[in-house]
């Protein structure tokens, strides 16, 4: 080590006895010292990386020389060379000719702290928030032989950048699927293959701007998250009203947007299933103010006490986009979805999907594709039909019993109920508040759009697809007995 003015000392002010380490700075690079031959230099690199990242070694710090370091380390100098060369060439450290190596002052340490944006709820026994489903009945093993039959069949060209619309045979399959089940023209030309209705939503805002679009509608109930992803694109929202219906054509007019968001086959989170008068007045509001229509599909499978009703695209399905994702399927961790588009804007969709991500992965892709053609999907959809019916039916009993006088309105579909709790079990914030006191994550309606009942009764979103029969029977006692009935 130096003995100059710079060398490091101990805490007597004297430099250290041969063997010591002193410098705290020097220590904390030991363990890559020990590290496998193989990987040591690799080790060192990182904890000298680390240390000027973190301000352990602040700049301006002189470094001993690559032979002293080398031998309090106990590795070759040549380790310790290239590890000083590399950082300088990063711009962690300087160097000056026959003036030695420093730290420099390029490098800052990251900002610590950031949170989870998707955080669990500490302290929750049952969590009846909508929107997920049950991921426990993913089909890994159907889900692995398509993959493994897409590894061997799957050319090597496919792997290069894709059509930013999708794979062909996924669109096909999609195309024929959609067709089937949901009643939409489904031209395979016009689909685009996206990272679910998230990113159908973001597409469809960024195109609707540049063509000087302003502001879209959103149902009042709706989804929160359709104004937020709108927002991102640079568009204002207006929240347009609901009845038991639809949405209401005459604030519709008023309110003078040429774009709305819609949940018709299965409103979120109302669970009304909008009528066939608001359906075509919707239609023709789209026509007059040559506007757009952008249909969120995202549980339209589920229908337990009859077939679903259609999907309002195959009305007019040059004023309707169509999307829908497996979210609620298979996985919402997949990020795979779809969007039937108007053909006026299909190229300006398909050019913003290119500038955006290049394509969704070639891989998933053709996992699907072989996964619907295949029968798997089909599968899958009758699978989580049978459960999520088991699940509605017990929430329906649970209530029934813990919570007399319940009501649960919208049709027999979907992956939540809305509940209109009495208010003498109320009043709402009360009985909030000690359901999360019992261990019971809940969700008041209220926190999807502008209306505020002043009746004293509590209204709820119950989602239930995500639990088993026996934690709703249990999750609806906890807060039964937080309210005071039992």
């Amino acid at each position: 080590m130096p003995c100059g003015p710079d060398a490091p000392r101990g805490p007597d002010g004297n430099p250290p006895a041969a063997g010591q380490h002193a410098q705290p700075a020097w220590e904390l690079l030991l363990p890559a010292a020990g590290a496998p031959a193989r990987r040591r230099g690799r080790a060192l690199q990182e904890a000298l990386r680390d240390a000027v990242r973190s301000g352990r070694l602040t700049p301006g710090t002189r470094l001993p020389s690559s032979r002293e370091l080398a031998a309090d380390l106990g590795v070759s100098r040549g380790l310790v060379t290239e590890a000083y060369e590399q950082l300088t060439a990063e711009g962690y450290l300087r160097s000056d000719r026959g003036a030695g190596t420093w730290v420099g002052g390029a490098a800052r340490s990251a900002v610590r702290g950031v949170r989870d944006p998707a955080p669990g709820v500490p302290g929750v026994l049952v969590d009846f928030r909508p929107g997920t489903p049950d991921l426990s009945l993913f089909p890994r093993a159907a889900w692995a032989a398509a993959q493994r039959s897409v590894m061997t069949r799957l050319p090597h060209p496919a792997l290069g950048y894709p059509d930013p619309r999708g794979l062909p045979e996924l669109r096909e399959a999609l195309a024929g699927m959609l067709a089937r089940r949901r009643g939409v023209v489904a031209d395979p030309e016009r689909l685009v293959v996206c990272s679910g209705v998230a990113q159908a939503s973001t597409l469809l805002g960024f195109v609707l701007r540049a063509r000087g679009l302003r502001t879209v509608g959103i149902e009042d109930p709706g989804s929160p998250e359709h104004g937020r992803l709108f927002a991102a694109t640079g568009m204002d929202t207006v929240w347009l009203p609901l009845d038991e219906e639809g949405l209401r054509p005459g604030p519709l007019t008023a309110s003078g947007v040429r774009a709305v968001v819609v949940t018709p086959s299965h409103q979120f989170p109302s669970g009304i299933s909008w009528s066939a008068e608001r359906r075509a007045a919707l239609l023709d509001w789209a026509r007059t103010v040559d506007g757009y229509v952008l249909e969120d599909d995202y549980d339209g499978d589920f229908r337990y006490d009859r077939a679903p009703v259609g999907a309002l695209q195959g009305l007019d399905p040059e004023r309707v986009a169509y999307a829908g994702s497996v979210s609620k399927s298979l996985a919402p961790g997949m990020r795979l979805g779809w969007m039937l588009v108007p053909g006026e804007l299909l190229g300006e969709v398909v050019e913003r999907k290119r500038t955006m991500d290049l394509g969704n992965p070639v891989l998933d892709q053709a996992t699907l594709a072989e996964f619907v053609t295949r029968g798997g999907y089909d599968r899958q959809l009758r699978r989580c039909q049978r459960a999520y019916r088991e699940r509605r039916d017990a929430l329906l009993a649970a209530l029934d019993e813990h919570l007399p006088g319940t009501r649960v309105s919208g049709i027999a579909a979907g992956l939540h109920v809305i509940a209109r709790v009495p208010g003498r079990f109320g009043p709402p914030a009360r009985f909030l508040a000690r359901a999360a006191d019992a261990g019971v994550a809940l969700r008041p309606l209220e926190e999807y759009g502008t209306e505020r009942p002043v009746d004293g009764d509590v209204r709820l979103v119950l989602g239930y697809a995500h639990l088993a029969p026996s934690a709703i029977a249990r999750g609806v006692r906890l807060v039964a007995a937080a309210v005071g009935r039992e």
